[in-house]
């Protein structure tokens, strides 16, 4: 498979952590006028399953989101601010255990407090080292979809001093018996995030009305809290969209219009 990157891309190859056992790969996109504006500052939106993102090369089953292309096009239109986009591979087998903030009944996962502590203690310090960010909570976000989407939305309740966009596609509210549920109900005040959360409508076959609902039942906790549809939370029900990477990328046009709206001047 031949690589798909469009745009400029800086590789981080074999980070490793204090806190996990496997290195894992960061790819970095850079908005158009990076180099060109050596003034500028940027948000910084940190994205799970990075390798799926960009590269055709890398993607799973070669089926990428085509986040560069659609980054590029929104950008160039002045439809949403200038971005860099931080990509974490995923390790493979250790996905489930990181992506997942407790174990299920069957002893799985449960590992996601360290992988949170390589995004915000290691990664999070070296991007804005090495980069021109804006690294405020406002200008930072954090997203990914399925388990990716899960592990998001909990480190942005976790780390709201961090993470002020949360980009949370199909996610597993399934796991744990629905535990991330208990993490919303935990919240004591209204935190200042923007939340964008979708469910497609055919995303299990054999059930896809469940998947729907236990998402429908995530965004249902969160307005209790206090967030405001249409305001600070976008939720969106993709008619006929399964659980792939097709139907992200598909949506990530929307998710970003709606986390990075273009600056007022």
């Amino acid at each position: 498979m031949h690589h798909t990157l469009t745009g400029h891309f800086q590789h981080h190859k074999g980070f490793r952590s204090r806190f996990l056992k496997s290195p894992r790969d960061i790819i970095v996109y850079l908005p158009p006028e990076y180099h060109s504006a050596p003034e500028g500052r940027y948000p910084v939106l940190y994205m799970n399953d990075g390798q799926n993102l960009f590269d055709a090369a890398t993607a799973f089953a070669g089926n990428e989101w085509g986040l560069d292309e659609t980054a590029e096009g929104l950008i160039g239109a002045g439809e949403i601010q200038p971005i860099i986009i931080v990509g974490v591979y995923n390790t493979g087998f250790e996905r489930i255990a990181e992506y997942t903030h407790v174990k299920d009944k069957r002893g799985r996962g449960g590992r996601a407090r360290a992988y949170g502590k390589l995004v915000v203690g290691e990664l999070k310090p070296l991007i804005d080292r090495e980069y021109r960010t804006l690294s405020d909570a406002a200008n930072t976000g954090i997203g990914g979809s399925s388990l990716g989407g899960l592990v998001s939305l909990y480190f942005g309740l976790q780390h709201p001093e961090i993470f002020g966009k949360l980009l949370v596609m199909s996610p597993s509210v399934w796991w744990a018996n629905a535990a991330i549920l208990k993490e919303v109900s935990k919240i004591r005040h209204k935190i200042r995030q923007k939340i964008w959360l979708d469910v497609g409508t055919e995303e299990d076959a054999a059930r896809p009305e469940i998947f729907v609902a236990q998402v429908g039942a995530l965004r249902d906790a969160l307005l209790e809290k206090g967030w405001r549809e249409g305001d600070d939370l976008a939720y969106v029900e993709d008619e006929g969209a399964g659980h792939n990477e097709r139907a992200w990328g598909q949506r990530a046009a929307g998710a970003l219009k709606f986390l990075f709206p273009p600056t007022r001047t």
